[in-house]
């Protein structure tokens, strides 16, 4: 079972910067990749990027490439989702995932984190 934990939603103006933490843990979770998702009022749950266990190769959707970054420490066992430049177009509930492989597809997510708010304003 693998548990995962997110922090660092909140409010931020049109623009302007925010980074999430996903905090993983539980047995093996050290070798599931970790993805972000997003859901906006109305919206089909989206994927947002992803990274590898071990290689570190990223994904990401093309909404967000060029302007978020996903990383890992794996020391803190923690994944990390820094965003920029964001609109309001990018407000919805954040949420990271794990599976057995890299990928941004919903449907291959074995366990999911229950989600943190983000809401950018103008």
């Amino acid at each position: 079972q693998v548990q995962l934990v997110e922090s660092g939603g909140g409010l931020v103006q049109t623009g302007g910067s925010l980074g999430l933490s996903c905090v993983v843990s539980g047995s093996g979770s050290e070798y599931y990749s970790i993805a972000w998702f997003r859901q906006a009022p109305g919206k089909e749950r989206e994927g947002v990027a992803c990274i590898d266990s071990s290689s570190g190769r990223t994904i990401y959707g093309d909404s967000v490439r060029g302007r978020f970054a996903i990383s890992r420490d794996n020391a803190k066992n923690t994944v990390y989702l820094k965003m920029d430049t964001l609109t309001s177009e990018d407000t919805a509930v954040y949420s990271c995932a794990a599976a057995i492989i890299p990928t941004i597809l919903k449907s291959s997510m074995d366990y999911w984190g229950r989600g943190t708010r983000v809401t950018v304003s103008s």
